[in-house]
């Protein structure tokens, strides 16, 4: 009886994403003025203030604000640098996505808060969705969606890419992330992917946006990452590094853990140069519940 020819080496390794337990936990980034960001997303965006730690020997604080608890919702984790008032978001972040019954509500609250209301509540062009856009007090931009009931209302992380294909190829082998839907729309010259572990209408995905002809955007230093859970950041790592030699991107972090906190991460960059870290399931909830006590 012939023997079954040995798997390559590779080919197995790029099999564990799609075995291993990810979701999104949060996306972290940068702002001028922490009490006034979170009345902003408490009174307006209807977010909850999860927790707050102050590093005073690094001088920054953080806030984790979401619509649930951080075992099992996506989170924005704000990082205030002490003194630094205003940040570049630059070209590249496009905008966070929050589903919500009423549009119309969420915006008068919003507006009455002193917010920037930079798209008013209606229906997308030649469609029926309700959505609008708002900015809070930093300038980063929230695209408000009109939707029943969600376990997830934060359901949008949207990022410009340079080449839409390649960026598709790469959350998929080294992310494990399904294609959702792909839009093109020549008439405003930009395609779209929606791209992440589930149902759009159920969790958290990444809106990889396409404009036509650019290549390359200005990140700035406001958005930070990321971050993405998983049974084995090793493993992970092993096939991060493995995709970015065939498509772009680099591992900034080696896997292992984090000194003082001893919580197992790895981070990298993909094609384009945004950010994922990539976080210990079993580590990131004893993170998590030390901190509780």
């Amino acid at each position: 009886m012939a023997e079954a020819a040995p798997v390559a080496p590779n080919a197995e390794v790029l099999e564990w994403p799609k075995k291993d337990k990810r979701r999104f936990l949060h996306a972290v980034y940068r702002v001028g003025d922490l009490d006034r960001t979170i009345k902003f997303y408490t009174e307006g965006l209807g977010m909850k203030l999860l927790r707050k730690r102050d590093i005073p020997e690094e001088k920054y604080t953080n806030a984790f604000l979401g619509f649930g608890p951080e075992e099992s919702n996506f989170v924005v984790e704000l990082t205030y640098n002490y003194g630094v008032t205003s940040y570049d978001i630059g070209a590249g972040f496009g905008h966070f996505g929050i589903a919500t019954q009423d549009v119309y509500k969420m915006v008068e609250k919003v507006r009455a808060l002193g917010g920037n209301v930079s798209r008013e509540p209606g229906p997308v062009k030649g469609g029926t969705s309700v959505i609008a856009f708002v900015k809070d007090p930093d300038g980063y931009t929230f695209e408000l969606i009109q939707r029943g009931p969600t376990p997830e209302p934060l359901c949008q992380v949207m990022l410009r890419v340079g080449d839409l294909d390649r960026s598709i190829k790469f959350y998929e082998k080294a992310m494990g992330m399904k294609l959702l839907r792909k839009v093109d729309r020549p008439e405003y010259k930009y395609t779209l992917a929606m791209i992440g572990y589930a149902d759009e209408y159920e969790t958290t995905v990444l809106e990889l946006t396409y404009n036509y002809g650019v290549t390359e955007y200005a990140k700035g230093n406001a958005y930070a990452q990321i971050a993405i859970s998983t049974d084995d950041v090793y493993k992970s790592a092993e096939v991060v590094n493995l995709v970015t030699q065939e498509l772009g991107g680099k591992i900034t972090r080696q896997p292992g853990p984090v000194p003082g906190i001893n919580t197992k991460i790895t981070s990298f960059l993909d094609p384009d140069g945004w950010k994922t870290v990539l976080v210990d399931n079993e580590d990131f909830l004893k993170e998590l519940h030390t901190k509780e006590e």
